[in-house]
C-alpha cells in the first residue's frame, strides 16, 4: 500500500527508518545562524578597522595636492610644479617622486610646504635630481609633519 495524504497523519512527515540518515536535533539551526551572525560580526569590525587605518594613512583631505605641470625635462632633473591644500597657517610634508619612460623610478624626494598666516593653498616648485631622464614628476602624497 502506498501513502496518500489520507494514510499519513497530520504531524511529521514518517521516513523509512535508516534511508535518509539521522534527523537533525531542532535546535540546529539556531546555532549555525548565530554562529553566522558572529562570523559576519567579526568580519565587519575587521574592516571596520582596516578602513580607519587606511584614511588615517593616505585620505586625509586637509592635505590634498595636485601636480600643476612638470618641467625642464634634461638627463638628471625634472622640476615638479604643485599645490598643496593644507589647514590654515599650517604645513605638510609631501613626497615627490620621477619616473622614466618605461615606469621606473629615477627620483624620490621629501619636501617640506609650509603656508603663510590664513593660507590654505601653497604652491610650490622644486628640483628633482634624478639618476636617468625622467619622463613624469608626481606627488605621490602629503601628509601632517610629525
Amino acid at each position: 500500500m502506498t501513502e496518500t495524504h489520507a494514510t499519513i497523519s497530520p504531524g511529521a512527515p514518517v521516513f523509512p527508518a535508516g534511508r535518509y540518515g539521522r534527523r537533525r536535533a531542532p535546535g540546529g539551526k539556531r546555532r549555525r545562524t548565530l554562529l553566522a551572525a558572529l562570523v559576519l560580526l567579526a568580519l565587519v569590525a575587521t574592516l571596520t578597522v582596516i578602513s580607519v587605518r587606511l584614511y588615517r594613512q593616505y585620505g586625509d583631505p586637509a592635505y590634498d595636492a595636485q601636480v600643476i605641470t612638470y618641467t625642464d625635462i634634461a638627463d638628471n632633473q625634472v622640476v615638479v610644479d604643485f599645490r598643496v591644500t593644507v589647514p590654515a597657517g599650517g604645513s605638510a610634508v609631501c613626497v615627490l617622486r620621477a619616473r622614466d619612460r618605461s615606469g621606473t623610478e629615477v627620483a624620490r624626494e621629501t619636501v617640506t610646504v609650509t603656508a603663510g598666516p590664513g593660507e590654505r593653498h601653497v604652491s610650490t616648485r622644486h628640483r628633482l635630481t634624478t639618476t636617468a631622464r625622467p619622463f613624469i614628476g608626481e606627488v605621490l602624497r602629503c601628509r601632517p609633519p610629525s
